[in-house]
């Protein structure tokens, strides 16, 4: 009498069920925990919530619990099935377990805890399951919390790509750039594979986007243009994407120069490739004194660094009249230069200009996308890769998609 009492207030285990036998077995480590339920009970409809009378029974299904001590711990029951009018007769849902769980609801509570800080292998190790057992928790942890996920407004979002592994095997993502989360993910980077996000969203929500950051791949620009009112000026070239750009053709023009150097003799351009390229605030005091005299030089490298640096002194403009008079400008000053790789990236960024200066107004980057793809890419360590993409999609939601993923019991909407 002492051990169902016991176990009855320690499961929470409320009427109409009751423990009716606890079954310790030493020698296999497990206890089994019984539960029956009182007779000439209604049973609530789980389409309606209409009380029904008793149907009959599923056969008997077991549960993992937390262990006991050092002592596996599993529940037994017989699922009732009530008889609805209506929808028929349906499994009644149980208080300890969700539908399609082998696992109670404070197991997989302490599961998803343990996930979000280890391995689904490691996890899965500590609590002595399979490896598809802990990917179900996930899943089912996911599917929760992405049903969950309230219509919330979007207002400023960044699509992105990550690559799923090497060669040309990508993901596609949406993130909300004030949340810091996933909001949807992917295989390839395609339209198609952008425009499912849109159907997910309520026209208010699609009305109420009001900037959206991204680089400048085609394919994403066609599925905005396609279902965002107004892309126009929602729409946000990347800044560090466009400061990528101008820092490749800096680079060009390096190596071209320091072959044509090397040839007489000359190596001061040797060894400076990273000079070029990082930001001069974070150069070391010996370098920034280096720099500055090969900055200071008639080189072509250095003629090709001050058009980037003038390039990227657009994005500290916060009125869009002086924004395009600068722009104009430099845009003159890059195609008279001679530097060709300089030219090439001119006339890109002319050609897109109209969502470049949008920077102006949104001011928003990529930025918050890419500390996501830092938790990815971490999650893909610690995973030491996945098996296919459903299972990395499952993985990114988990980790980065910031969904209320508890169990029914311990969910507080």
């Amino acid at each position: 009498m002492q051990d169902r009492e016991l176990y009855r207030q320690i499961l929470g285990i409320e009427s109409p069920w009751y423990v009716a036998r606890v079954d310790l077995q030493l020698n296999e480590g497990v206890i089994h925990v019984y539960l029956e339920h009182d007779e000439k009970v209604e049973w609530p409809c789980p389409e309606c919530q209409k009380a029904c009378t008793l149907f009959d029974h599923q056969p008997e299904r077991q549960w993992r619990h937390l262990d006991t001590c050092q002592y596996k711990t599993v529940l037994h029951a017989l699922a009732p099935r009530s008889d609805c009018p209506e929808h028929g007769p349906r499994v009644v849902k149980l208080p300890w377990a969700e539908d399609g769980s082998r696992f109670t609801l404070l197991f997989e509570a302490i599961a998803i805890e343990w996930l979000k800080q280890a391995s689904q292998k490691a996890v899965a190790d500590q609590m002595k399951l399979s490896w598809h057992e802990i990917h179900g928790i996930m899943k089912r942890a996911v599917q929760r919390g992405l049903k969950r996920r309230q219509r919330e407004n979007i207002r400023r979002i960044g699509i992105d790509e990550k690559a799923f592994r090497t060669g040309y095997s990508y993901m596609t993502l949406v993130n909300d750039l004030d949340r810091g989360c996933v909001l949807y993910v992917a295989e390839g980077r395609e339209q198609s594979s952008l425009d499912p996000f849109w159907s997910l969203l309520s026209k208010e929500q699609l009305n109420g986007i009001e900037a959206i950051a991204m680089d400048m791949w085609e394919a994403y620009l066609n599925s905005i243009r396609a279902h965002v009112p107004c892309p126009e000026t929602k729409v946000v070239f990347d800044k560090f994407h466009i400061a990528q750009h101008l820092g490749e053709a800096v680079d060009e023009v390096r190596r071209a120069e320091q072959k044509h150097l090397k040839a007489i003799g000359d190596n001061r351009l040797t060894g400076t490739r990273y000079q070029w390229l990082k930001n001069p605030k974070r150069l070391k005091p010996t370098e920034r004194r280096q720099f500055a005299e090969l900055r200071r030089s008639h080189l072509k490298t250095a003629r090709a660094y001050a058009l980037r640096q003038a390039a990227m002194a657009l994005f500290d403009y916060f009125y869009s009249g002086p924004a395009r008079k600068h722009f104009h400008w430099w845009h003159a000053w890059a195609v008279r230069c001679r530097l060709k790789p300089m030219k090439k990236v001119a006339e890109m960024m002319k050609r897109r200009f109209e969502n470049i200066i949008t920077f102006v107004q949104h001011r928003i980057t990529n930025a918050t996308s890419e500390s996501i793809n830092a938790k990815i890419q971490w999650v893909k360590y610690t995973a030491r890769g996945f098996r296919n993409k459903a299972n990395f999609k499952d993985a990114v939601y988990f980790h980065a998609g910031g969904l209320n993923m508890a169990p029914s019991t311990h969910y507080k909407p």
